[in-house]
């Protein structure tokens, strides 16, 4: 059986993975919007560099959660045939135990040099525009897909969904595309379609079933179904 799993925030908020949001919707006076665009990097980046650096350091005191590990642990027993796709930018999924992952959003531990394209691993400050490790240019940016930005790997995300069984969407809202319209293109192509998710999303609808709950409990239930199912 091939599956596709996208993940989105839901997984990682029971985590406690930080929104970087007042109660108004603002980071330091900024939409976050304001400070997740090409334009926004243009303007100030000294902004952007303080809000993914903020980000970034706050890695450190979250851990995986059961959902994480619970996805690790059918890799285990699909290998290659299990293929999870992220919105998330935190290293949550690698840290639970996974291998075969894809951050369409980008990595927030990576950094992308603007001189040289070159992407190097990250876990120290950008703001203070240390040189690339690549090219050596002061240059380097967030390795994060922005608004206006395309998302990394469309082209093997849609060939894997092609070949998949099965499609899983756990903690999206149903309301960011391109993410939010694989389902649609996996039923298709003929796979089968899960939601699993705190509250109906915005697509709920669209799926062949939808089970609404904590990630945490819902995600490893779902695992435990696969796995007996594999082993006949």
């Amino acid at each position: 059986m091939r599956v596709v799993v996208l993940t989105g925030a839901g997984i990682s908020a029971e985590s406690g993975v930080p929104t970087f949001r007042d109660a108004d919707g603002l980071w330091e006076g900024h939409h976050v919007e304001d400070v997740a665009t090409p334009e926004a990097y243009a303007a100030q980046p000294d902004v952007v560099h303080r809000f993914y650096d903020a980000r970034r350091a706050a890695l450190a005191a979250v851990e995986p959660n059961a959902a994480h590990v619970a996805l690790a642990r059918l890799e285990d027993h699909l290998g290659d045939d299990l293929l999870v796709v992220t919105q998330n930018i935190d290293d949550l999924h690698e840290r639970g135990g996974s291998t075969r992952v894809l951050h369409m959003h980008g990595e927030l531990r990576s950094a992308l040099c603007a001189a040289c394209g070159a992407r190097s691993t990250w876990r120290d400050d950008l703001g203070h525009l240390p040189p690339c490790p690549a090219c050596g240019a002061a240059a380097l940016r967030p390795d994060v897909v922005w608004f206006g930005e395309v998302p990394y790997e469309m082209d093997r995300i849609s060939g894997v969904i092609d070949r998949a069984d099965l499609f899983v969407s756990i903690g999206t809202s149903g309301a960011v595309y391109p993410a939010a319209g694989f389902v649609q293109y996996a039923a298709r192509r003929g796979a089968r379609t899960l939601e699993l998710n705190l509250l109906p999303s915005e697509g709920t609808h669209l799926f062949d079933e939808a089970r609404h709950g904590p990630a945490t409990a819902l995600v490893p239930a779902w695992v435990d179904e696969v796995v007996a199912v594999m082993r006949g």
